[in-house]
């Protein structure tokens, strides 16, 4: 079993449509891919299910906040359509779409048009402020992306918007309450010392979450590790991921990032009993 569990779709801020992905996962040998784009699930209106090639699982990513950070939870095996859960997704995108709107306004002071019009030319419902880098360069305003972030985008940036996310609990009740297993994204990833991680982790745990990231695209070998030790020591599972957007990104394919070390493999989320109820096998 090869198990891809994060990666996006043109219907967030990845380039590429759900037949892509799953695709490009089977040439991959990938057996098991999650679709987890940002705030929306309508990849799943469009991917292909279950085949003979490859499983396609359910999922979402939420942006949340926490001690005023933003944070990202991976919900797997989601009933995509379940109310509760739509609810709060919609919630997200209509923040999104009013941070861009605000974003916009303030471009357009600069005397830079055409943001919105762009943005609706393309399939995604979830706008993310890489849409709004990618304008930035295809307009010439910044040369790359990392320098769209730096001078427009970031907190000190030109066009800096403050984003309105769900909190933590809310995020991890409603992949519950669609049936869903709730995952830490990325831990590494954020602005945290050990001690922060790990209260982040405990709050995480006591919201309901069920799984930790142990594996990414890029990962450092010692996040690695530590990451599996605070999944065995707080009871959680470990997930892996991609993190896939853009295959034009040499640095990163679907299928391609470390795997969970041997030695956690009991604490591996396809241990986790929805995992194994949906497939009625331990794998």
């Amino acid at each position: 079993m090869k198990a891809d569990l994060h990666c996006h779709s043109y219907y967030s801020d990845g380039t590429q449509s759900p037949g892509f992905l799953v695709q490009r996962a089977i040439e991959n040998q990938v057996t098991h891919l999650a679709i987890t784009d940002h705030d929306c699930t309508a990849a799943f209106d469009e991917a292909p299910g279950e085949s003979t090639e490859i499983s396609i699982i359910s999922g979402v990513e939420i942006s949340c906040g926490w001690e005023s950070l933003e944070i990202h939870v991976v919900g797997l095996f989601v009933k995509h359509k379940n109310p509760e859960l739509q609810k709060l997704l919609t919630s997200q995108q209509l923040a999104r779409r009013q941070r861009v709107q605000a974003m916009n306004e303030k471009l357009e002071a600069l005397g830079t048009f055409g943001l919105l019009d762009s943005l609706e030319t393309m399939p995604c419902i979830a706008y993310t402020r890489s849409h709004v880098a990618h304008f930035l360069v295809s307009k010439g305003v910044c040369k790359t992306h990392p320098k769209a972030f730096k001078s427009h985008l970031g907190k000190r940036g030109k066009i800096y918007v403050a984003s309105d996310w769900c909190g933590l609990a809310e995020a991890i009740d409603a992949i519950r309450a669609a049936g869903g297993i709730a995952v830490l994204a990325h831990p590494g990833r954020y602005p945290l010392n050990k001690k922060e991680l790990e209260a982040l982790v405990l709050a995480f745990k006591a919201s309901g979450g069920g799984a930790l990231e142990g594996s990414y695209r890029n990962i450092d070998p010692k996040d690695t590790q530590h990451l599996g030790r605070l999944a065995v020591q707080h009871g959680l599972y470990l997930s892996a991921g991609s993190d896939f957007h853009d295959p034009a990104a040499r640095w990163t394919d679907i299928g391609r990032f470390p795997p969970l070390a041997q030695a956690v493999q009991e604490h591996a989320i396809w241990q986790h009993p929805i995992w194994r109820d949906h497939y009625c096998t331990s794998l």
